[in-house]
């Protein structure tokens, strides 16, 4: 008879692997729904506008065999304002830290200036493994597909480094993200668990739920208002004499714009536009959360703040 494992269920196996991952490419290349598609929730701000991202948001992915810990981090650009500098300082730290490297490539778009700039960063960090991982794939025919395929191969050869894989996914149709998840894990160090099982991301709740909500306000004002939003959850405050059964939560923020004429815009006429970007983002937090939600959200000016050390310090940058 075979001997029996002293090992617990709850025990990791010993070649189990866990560590970090992040997906860098330029702006708007499909990294934040990506993470969300590995990790099965919402955990990462996702919009049709470039230059979204601007917290790490970790999320994690639980497997028998591995524990990936995956960290969204903001597109890498040139930058403009302090705002964009303090966003590329924060790609830099965060590609030294990790285990392993996901670089995003839209298949829609021909490989560019901007691809170039962050193949020749990642051909500076070696000891790192770098996967490319071919974005929205639903977007393209195989033809378009093939020849990005041949394009991305080549881009690692014109710096000097080799990728570890070349995945094409659609993060949007689920299409291989398991296969990716399978090429991640092996490339993570043999490890235990870094997170109790059933966490899904270590960010603070207030940060995800100002994110939430940022989200919906950037969707509600589209191409009118420049990129210049930030939320601040400023209290969190169940309601009292609710019954237990019946609990309802408060929460109180504020959309900071950095010009009083922007102020119209996220209001919107008889204030219907802030009115859709509470019941759009309520939604979506009280999924998050697992209780009901009521939204309190005013909009204030802090001038000119992507340019301002101490207003971004205030925003939380």
């Amino acid at each position: 008879m075979a001997a029996m494992s002293d090992r617990s269920p709850s025990q990791p196996a010993p070649d189990h692997r866990a560590g970090f991952a992040c997906f860098v490419g330029r702006p708007n290349a499909g990294k934040s729904t990506l993470t969300n598609a590995l990790v099965g929730i919402k955990v990462a701000i996702t919009s049709n506008r470039p230059q979204t991202t601007r917290h790490t948001v970790r999320g994690i992915v639980h497997r028998p065999d591995a524990q990936l810990v995956l960290v969204d981090t903001p597109g890498l650009h040139k930058p403009r304002t302090l705002l964009g500098e303090r966003l590329n300082d924060v790609v830099r730290a965060t590609w030294s830290e990790v285990d392993v490297i996901g670089f995003c490539l839209p298949a829609d778009q021909k490989v560019g200036p901007g691809d170039r700039y962050i193949a020749k960063e990642l051909a500076g960090i070696r000891r790192t493994p770098k996967i490319a991982v071919i974005t929205k794939t639903d977007l393209v025919d195989s033809r378009t597909l093939a020849e990005q395929l041949i394009a991305v191969d080549k881009l690692a050869g014109e710096f000097g480094f080799e990728w570890a894989e070349i995945v094409p996914v659609s993060a949007v149709k689920g299409e291989q993200v398991d296969l990716l998840a399978d090429l991640l894990a092996p490339l993570l160090p043999l490890s235990p668990p870094l997170y109790p099982e059933g966490d899904l991301t270590d960010e603070p709740e207030q940060v995800m739920i100002a994110e939430l909500i940022r989200e919906a306000a950037l969707e509600g004002v589209r191409d009118e208002l420049p990129h210049s939003i930030a939320v601040v959850v400023e209290e969190m405050i169940p309601r009292e004499d609710r019954p237990a059964d019946k609990p309802l939560l408060d929460i109180h923020a504020n959309l900071f714009i950095e010009r009083s004429s922007q102020k119209g815009i996220v209001i919107g006429p008889q204030g219907k536009r802030l009115k859709e970007v509470g019941t759009k983002s309520r939604r979506h937090i009280e999924a998050l959360l697992g209780t009901p939600v009521f939204l309190d959200l005013h909009v204030k000016v802090a001038k000119d703040w992507q340019r301002d050390p101490r207003q971004l310090r205030k925003l939380g940058f």
